[in-house]
């Protein structure tokens, strides 16, 4: 294994994984060993870039009610073709070589996985956006 590699996977924080059954896919088992590890690393990150996305959509996101807000979340990532394909840059510099030859193989399925992901983690922290101030 190169440098490289070795360091990304140093990097990544430990997550409990369970122990794989023999009827583990290989898309389910990429979600848990790379990918959950990833956003979970670039967490920090990747709310501050949606912090930033409301920003840039006007703040209206601030004048919602929660039903709204998650709609909104769920929404900017699923239609926003840009705003997902930097999410998904995001997660996706930090593969290994190796994983990324692994995702290639069947892209389109993980970064549905990857971006339900993602959409599910911001969800879970609506509440950290809730004190922004508009600058």
């Amino acid at each position: 294994m190169d440098s490289r590699s070795e360091h990304l996977l140093d990097m990544r924080p430990e997550i409990g994984q369970g122990k794989f059954h023999s009827d583990t896919g290989p898309d389910e088992r990429f979600q848990n060993q790379t990918l959950r590890p990833i956003i979970k690393l670039q967490n920090d990150l990747i709310m501050e870039v949606f912090k930033n996305y409301i920003r840039k959509h006007k703040g209206s996101f601030y004048d919602l009610g929660l039903e709204k807000r998650l709609e909104f979340i769920e929404n900017s990532i699923q239609r926003d073709i840009k705003f997902r394909n930097s999410l998904k840059g995001i997660i996706i510099g930090h593969f290994t070589v190796e994983e990324y030859k692994t995702y290639i193989l069947n892209s389109s399925a993980l970064n549905k996985r990857m971006m339900n992901m993602v959409i599910s983690r911001i969800k879970d922290q609506v509440q950290l956006l809730e004190n922004e101030i508009l600058v």
